[in-house]
């Protein structure tokens, strides 16, 4: 057994003395002064002539769409980015040690571009920087960051929730003009948008990501920038269930209440009822939108509408209620009854009974007719029957023309009010689909063909 330990030990020993004497990475650090404090290495930028121009490449790869802020103009996504770029100190031969192609080593020891996103708004614990940095044998150096990145966007909420937005992300170097640094894509825009990564599957989908490379002077200084502009559209099924539907059921409610009798005081009630609800989603929509909006969007002009809409059917509906119960005022008139003194009259006076109850209630003795009257009396007793009878058909014949005269003008009005109601409404209805939503339904359906 020790005997075959020891034949082990030589021949390991007898293999490490047949290697190259370069074959470690100490070797190669000590060939890129990277084993001492090098401070040359880590600061200087990595040309040999000051006038070579350091290229910059840059990859921004989106995971996840995280939130749109609309009362702070602000998008959060989660964003993993990489950045090559040229170190002409740091090449090697990779024969000359053992083949080895790629070494790491921590950020401090060597120069990095001071790249920063200018719409950045984030905080600094929301970066997350990779401790080293990979250096190839021909001169490129890689680096990694993972970040939690929030950056301003001027939002356009005309079609909210319908809407689509598109924000840029640019990436330029906080010091150095175009003359020292340039950034580049890495890939194409037709690459990018094959490869489109989203884990998240929130309110928001990424539609279309571009690559730009322009140059920005200010101050007489030029400097390279590199914008990401990302194209983003809304999911709107959650406001068209819990919103727009139900203030546009509303609206069919209030056309329906037209169908409800006015006599019995619940039609205007119905109708304030409603004027009410949606009084309450107008509330909920003051608290979505931000309060910095020039131009009012689709979805408040479509509130807008609908509560002019509801508010004058109310009026019209109070309107209606005021000439029924003036009808109802003038018809209360006192009723003028038949008096009954002609026939007491006239009973006491044809009456042979010799006690007779006078019209002030006291019983007199009545006087006895003479036999000729009773012929008379009955004349009279007639005459005074078709009297009480015209009397009646004067009273009658009056309430007849004067019952209909504010009741058909209420009816007149209903009448024309809904039909002029029920054009305007679907009339609106039809041009804020036709400016508003139409759109963005004819581009959701040809995506899912």
């Amino acid at each position: 057994m020790a005997t075959l330990r020891i034949a082990t030990l030589l021949t390991v020993l007898g293999l490490c003395h047949s290697l190259p004497p370069g074959c470690s990475y100490w070797k190669l650090w000590d060939h890129l002064n990277l084993t001492t404090t090098n401070t040359f290495v880590a600061n200087v930028r990595p040309v040999k002539s000051w006038t070579s121009v350091t290229t910059v490449h840059i990859e921004m790869v989106l995971f996840s769409i995280l939130k749109l802020d609309e009362k702070s103009q602000t998008l959060q996504v989660q964003t993993w980015t990489t950045t090559y770029w040229s170190n002409e100190f740091v090449m090697w031969n990779s024969a000359d040690f053992c083949g080895i192609k790629v070494i790491t080593v921590p950020r401090s020891m060597v120069w990095i571009p001071d790249i920063n996103i200018e719409e950045d708004v984030s905080d600094t614990s929301s970066s997350q920087l990779s401790p080293y940095v990979n250096l190839q044998m021909d001169g490129w150096a890689v680096t990694t960051s993972r970040q939690l990145l929030t950056f301003t966007c001027q939002l356009n909420l005309k079609q909210f929730p319908f809407d689509q937005q598109t924000c840029n992300i640019t990436f330029s170097s906080m010091t150095a003009d175009a003359k020292a640094i340039v950034l580049k894509r890495q890939t194409n825009n037709s690459q990018l948008t094959e490869n489109l990564i989203t884990i998240t599957q929130g309110e928001w989908d990424l539609q279309n990501i571009q690559i730009n490379e322009t140059l920005k002077t200010v101050k007489h200084v030029t400097q390279s920038q590199l914008i990401y502009k990302v194209t983003v559209r809304r999911k709107p099924m959650l406001y068209v269930i819990n919103f727009i539907i139900p203030l546009f059921y509303f609206l069919i409610l209030d056309l329906a209440s037209f169908f409800i009798h006015e006599s019995r005081g619940e039609k205007l009630g119905f109708k304030i009822t409603i004027l009410l609800s949606i009084s309450v989603l107008l509330l909920i929509l003051k608290d979505m939108l931000p309060s910095t909006e020039k131009m009012l969007p689709w979805i408040a002009n479509y509130c807008i509408g609908i509560f002019a809409l509801v508010g004058m059917s109310v009026f019209e509906a109070m309107t209606i209620g005021f000439l029924l119960s003036f009808e109802e005022n003038v018809n209360e008139s006192p009723q003028h009854l038949p008096s009954c003194e002609e026939d007491i009259q006239l009973e006491r006076t044809c009456s042979r009974d010799p006690l007779v109850l006078t019209v002030a209630g006291e019983v007199t003795k009545a006087t006895p007719p003479p036999a000729s009257a009773s012929t008379e009396c009955q004349l009279l007793r007639q005459i005074l029957h078709q009297i009480q009878s015209c009397r009646q058909e004067l009273e009658h014949s009056g309430k007849k023309t004067t019952r209909p005269r504010f009741k058909r003008l209420a009816l007149v009005i209903d009448s024309i009010f809904f039909v002029l109601y029920f054009l305007t409404v679907w009339t609106f209805v039809i041009y804020m689909y036709t400016v508003w939503a139409k759109r963005y339904f004819e581009n959701y359906t040809s995506d899912d063909y």
